[in-house]
């Protein structure tokens, strides 16, 4: 009886204990299950999703919306499940996830070893099913921390997800957010980078190999060596998890061999023009309200406005013309703007924008010089005014009493002439004596309606050399510019996009309204007047023997800048050079006028460009400049330029019935020297007013102030006009500064 009194007695605590255990097991087992009740609740399904995991780089493509310029951002292209072939899809299942379509989203064992594995340190071993990658992938507030908590919210939600949408919708995600290796997030762009391919064209192979590369993108991205057999090694294992699970048969299996890959594109740097073009592509985005968020990971299809072949004419037209001695800080620019859509279609940014990312056409703003006499010309006669206007073409010009005159070039003086033949020969004083008597607001009220922006204009806007191009401008808006009058007085606004498609296929074109800058009739008779300086002026090395061309040449003091810009009916050009330090352009010695290599490099340029075009003519002017009682000079006797293209200077008077000429010097004139031959081509009388003397066959009474190289006979006590020699001309009194 004691003994059973004693086993009883020690038998009552170990009871005790174990309703104390069952209590406080019971207790944790309901606090965990209260603890997983709530947190179920409280961990619902994200309502956004991870920025990468959606995002979709854009892409930028040349003119013709097929031949890509470059890819800018993430590298994916999203695609609906059933444009993965069923074949690519079981391979990736095979390789992932077998029980995919059965299970319930969750791997428990797997879930539970990568916890142990997290709470012990030891490495972190796989087991996440496809949903479960899935929603680390691409929820928000899943971070890619290795946490206990971390991983308990993934299951709760991967199980959710699997309650709430389709397996197939959970593949898809899958399939496009999950990252492949080469720089391509998404099964789309996988296949381009390994294989060139679309998904749809993919072999089972080739399915295989991208579902091996899921477990390590990095190591199987362009396997050498080892990594080759580890690589192969696992794809063959895709392959019998394929054979094994049924969806490939045996000899299916046996059949499949290891496919080739393609060698990995270099990472994308731009070089050579392209920097340019996607510096103003981003640009006008930018302009437009796109931010680099949308831009890089918003997968727009971007259409730009530029012709690669044109943009390879444009270089080649700078590099071949332009020698290999010229100096380094000499830049130049080109332009090509469409009249009738604005789109500028080429140009020329720089010699590569590796080495030197400011570009010379957009960015670089240099003053106009005389190319900013057609548009002086084009407010005159689109404000009553008519080509046959008479202006002042005598050297200097007094606008004000303090006794500073504006020069010519050389220090020519023609008298009183027309429109036509002060912008033929480029006549500095003719164009002040027009801005004076048009305005001075209308010339830049017209400047700024073809394209010239205000804020450029208006430091200026009431100097009297405004006419002569003291404002600075890009080659790209003399070149807008220019297509006004190629548009026969219509302005669109320069763009270099032309369309641009989001991902739901919405398609936003660019469509630039033209607005008139002047009349239709004044820039016919504009044109025709610039069709002169082609033709028989100081452009003529610009000259296209097939067709139709108008421009102007443009030199600004000390040929700090040099121009020469131009167009056909169906293509506006603007070509300048300048240096980066701000002195002359100077090549081999010499330097340089619009009508030298400007003209030459826009010739180069045009002939290219307008090969194969239909020929366009101008249209009719309303009148040519002269009537038959007072201008019946030969504007074609003037033959100056058309061997070595030196036209930018002014060209000396030629001789008219009505109009005395004054003795013109040499270029190279000094104050006490003579000049021999009369008239340009040494036969004319010399007619000026002077008190030196000359060697000429006529009876001019004016001075020669300079040796000329003209040849003569005879002695008269004045001289006619002297021989030329190349000098930098004198197109506007103040040196331009490149901006």
């Amino acid at each position: 009886m004691v003994k059973g009194a004693e086993k009883a007695g020690k038998a009552r605590p170990r009871r005790r204990i174990l309703r104390i255990a069952l209590i406080v097991f019971g207790v944790l087992s309901v606090s965990v299950v209260g603890a997983v009740a709530v947190a179920w609740a409280m961990t619902p399904i994200p309502d956004s999703t991870q920025p990468r995991a959606t995002a979709q780089g854009s892409v930028i493509y040349y003119r013709d919306g097929k031949t890509v310029l470059a890819r800018q951002g993430v590298n994916r292209k999203s695609v609906s499940l059933d444009q993965v072939p069923q074949h690519v899809r079981n391979a990736v299942i095979a390789a992932e996830n077998r029980s995919f379509y059965e299970d319930k989203g969750v791997s428990l064992t797997g879930t539970f070893r990568a916890m142990w594995s997290t709470v012990t340190g030891q490495q972190l071993q796989g087991g996440s099913t496809i949903t479960q990658q899935m929603v680390r992938n691409y929820y928000s507030g899943l971070s890619q921390e290795r946490s206990i908590v971390r991983k308990l919210k993934e299951v709760m939600i991967s199980l959710k997800v699997d309650q709430s949408k389709s397996k197939d919708w959970v593949l898809e995600q899958y399939l496009n957010t999950i990252y492949f290796g080469r720089n391509a997030d998404g099964i789309q762009a996988a296949a381009d980078a390994y294989f060139r391919k679309d998904v749809s064209e993919l072999t089972l192979a080739e399915g295989a190999y991208l579902a091996a590369v899921i477990q390590q993108p990095s190591r199987f991205a362009d396997p050498q060596g080892a990594d080759l057999g580890a690589a192969k090694a696992r794809w063959q294992s895709v392959i019998d998890g394929m054979r094994q699970t049924g969806v490939i048969t045996a000899e299916q299996a046996a059949a499949t061999t290891f496919p080739e890959l393609k060698k990995p594109r270099p990472i994308f740097a731009p070089k050579g023009q392209e920097g340019y073009m996607l510096d103003q592509v981003a640009a006008e985005l930018k302009r437009r309200g796109y931010t680099d968020e949308v831009i890089n990971q918003g997968g727009l299809k971007i259409v730009s406005t530029f012709d690669k072949g044109l943009m390879a004419v444009a270089e080649r037209a700078v590099t071949s013309v332009l020698p290999e001695s010229t100096p380094k800080q000499v830049r130049t620019g080109l332009a090509a703007v469409d009249p009738a859509t604005g789109e500028v279609v080429a140009f020329y940014g720089g010699r590569d924008w590796r080495t030197q990312s400011y570009d010379n056409s957009f960015g670089a703003k240099v003053q106009a010089g005389s190319t900013f006499k057609a548009y002086t010309l084009a407010a005159a006669l689109d404000n009553g005014f008519g080509l046959d206007t008479r202006v002042d073409g005598n050297s200097p010009l007094r606008i004000t009493s303090d006794g500073k005159g504006i020069p010519n070039s050389g220090g020519y003086s023609y008298g009183q002439i027309n429109l036509v033949k002060a912008t033929q020969s480029s006549v500095n004083t003719a164009f002040v004596d027009l801005g004076q008597k048009v305005g001075l607001d209308k010339v830049v009220e017209t400047a700024e309606k073809s394209g010239i922006p205000a804020d450029q204009l208006a430091p200026h806007r009431a100097a009297a050399t405004l006419p002569l191009g003291v404002a600075s401008v890009s080659a790209v808006q003399n070149a807008s510019g220019f297509a006004t009058f190629a548009a026969e007085g219509v302005h669109r606004e320069a763009h270099v996009i032309r369309s641009i498609t989001d991902t739901d296929g919405r398609i936003t074109k660019t469509e630039t309204k033209g607005k008139r800058a002047f009349a239709a009739q004044a820039a016919i008779d504009a044109t025709y007047a610039l069709t002169q300086v082609v033709t028989a002026g100081t452009g003529s090395a610009a000259r296209l023997y097939d067709r139709p061309v108008a421009g102007k040449t443009g030199t600004t003091d000390k040929s700090a800048s040099v121009w020469f810009a131009g167009f056909t009916p169906q293509l506006a050009t603007a070509v300048d050079m300048f240096r980066d330090d701000n002195k002359p352009v100077v090549v081999d010695g010499s330097a340089l006028y619009g009508g030298t290599y400007p003209a030459q490099i826009w010739r180069a340029f045009m002939t290219e460009a307008m090969a194969g075009k239909p020929v366009k003519e101008f249209g009719e002017p309303s009148s040519y400049g002269y009537s038959t009682y007072d201008d019946s000079y030969d504007s074609g006797t003037d033959d100056y330029g058309t061997g070595d293209g030196n036209q930018d200077s002014t060209l000396p008077p030629t001789q008219r019935s009505d109009e005395t000429a004054t003795p013109v010097p040499d270029y190279t004139s000094s104050s006490d020297g003579t000049g021999d031959g009369t008239g340009a081509d040494n036969t004319g009388p010399g007619d000026g007013t002077g008190n030196g003397t000359g060697s000429g066959d006529g009876n001019g009474d004016g001075t020669g102030n300079g040796p000329g190289d003209g040849t003569g006979t005879g002695t008269g006590d004045g001289t006619g006009i002297g021989g030329r020699d190349q000098s930098p001309a004198q197109d506007n009194p103040t040196q331009s500064r490149p901006n």
